[in-house]
């Protein structure tokens, strides 16, 4: 099945060129710092078939994780004075930047670094920046997070959850509540809005979970993406799609911010929990300074603070890529995607 039209390629990597130029001045601005040489292609001869799996070539496993090794050439490393954090692409970043602000402080104190935030317009520049050594810490949406792991040598290493250690949000079909729509198959010849390419919630779930239920994109409507979960809910909202698959957590926080009124809308399907947004850091970070973001997530308690207020979950927990991502592969798989940069937005 052919996949839907990709936006224009010039216009992504003059978006990939803009964020990593200005990547360069943030962490470069108003001081020197140590960074790493450029990574290079690792060889067959040092990286067997079994251990490059889905990786590029600038990446290999030898451990069986799923991660990217750390280079043994110490050359390779990163060991800078200003930290860049970028969280996942979202509708309105200032808000998110105030909200993160405490945490990026704490993040410093603990560190002793500079820590830098950087909003970012698309999962195309966010790989890109943590793949040339620009951008050290992120949170990356649940589809996303492989490609970066694949193409960046992304770690994640946490999850925002309770203190019980439980975690995770739901896909669910929204459509408007005074539609005639009760069920998926009621969707059939429908306007249907997904997320993205890479999206699970918005687009890898329901592409593999659907035709169980009598429902198969592409041939019983042809999806048409919005760019987000927002645009989704509020499409719906508006009129303007008749259903949406959408990321419950997004969908409640947008409810409760006042933009939508849950009575104007009705789910009609629902899965089981997927893993919310991971947040990690680059392979090739010095050790020390790893292990120090690690304490620094950990130790982060969200009680009264913007996040917590926001998220509604009491910290970071943490999390085992190969395990917890294992059905977002798995949907992925089944999709027939391929981890490249062409592909992430």
């Amino acid at each position: 099945m052919p996949l839907p039209e990709k936006e224009d390629p010039m216009k992504k990597l003059f978006v990939v060129a803009v964020m990593a130029l200005a990547l360069t001045g943030a962490v470069f601005a108003g001081g020197s710092r140590e960074r790493g040489a450029a990574l290079e292609p690792i060889p067959s001869s040092e990286c067997p078939p079994e251990a490059r799996g889905h990786f590029d070539v600038f990446f290999c496993d030898k451990d069986g994780d799923l991660l990217a090794d750390m280079p043994e050439d110490e050359r390779f490393w990163l060991d800078p004075q200003t930290l860049v954090f970028a969280y996942t692409p979202v509708e309105d970043p200032a808000i998110y930047e105030d909200m993160w602000q405490p945490f990026l402080d704490h993040l410093a104190k603990v560190t002793g670094r500079n820590v830098q935030f950087f909003s970012v317009s698309s999962y195309t520049a966010q790989v890109e920046a943590m793949r040339a050594g620009r951008l050290h810490i992120a949170g990356i949406s649940t589809g996303p997070t492989p490609f970066a792991v694949n193409l960046a040598g992304y770690v994640p290493i946490a999850i925002m959850g309770g203190a019980d250690g439980q975690f995770g949000y739901t896909l669910q079909m929204y459509v408007h509540a005074d539609s005639d729509l009760h069920s998926l198959e009621d969707l059939k010849g429908k306007r249907v809005a997904h997320v993205t390419p890479t999206s699970n919630s918005g687009h890898q779930a329901p592409m593999a979970l659907f035709p169980r239920y009598g429902l198969t994109p592409g041939v019983d409507y042809e999806p048409v993406f919005s760019g987000s979960h927002e645009n989704s809910a509020l499409g719906v909202v508006a009129r303007d799609y008749d259903a949406a698959p959408v990321a419950s957590e997004v969908v409640d926080r947008m409810a409760e911010r006042g933009l939508f009124n849950p009575a104007d809308v009705r789910i009609i399907f629902e899965t089981d929990p997927f893993p919310t947004t991971s947040y990690g850091i680059a392979h090739r970070l010095h050790p020390d300074l790893q292990e120090k973001i690690r304490e620094a997530f950990f130790s982060y308690s969200f009680a009264g603070t913007p996040l917590g207020d926001e998220f509604e979950v009491d910290g970071f927990i943490p999390i085992v890529y190969k395990d917890h991502w294992d059905a977002v592969r798995t949907i992925q798989e089944y999709n027939g995607v391929q981890y490249r940069l062409s592909d992430i937005d």
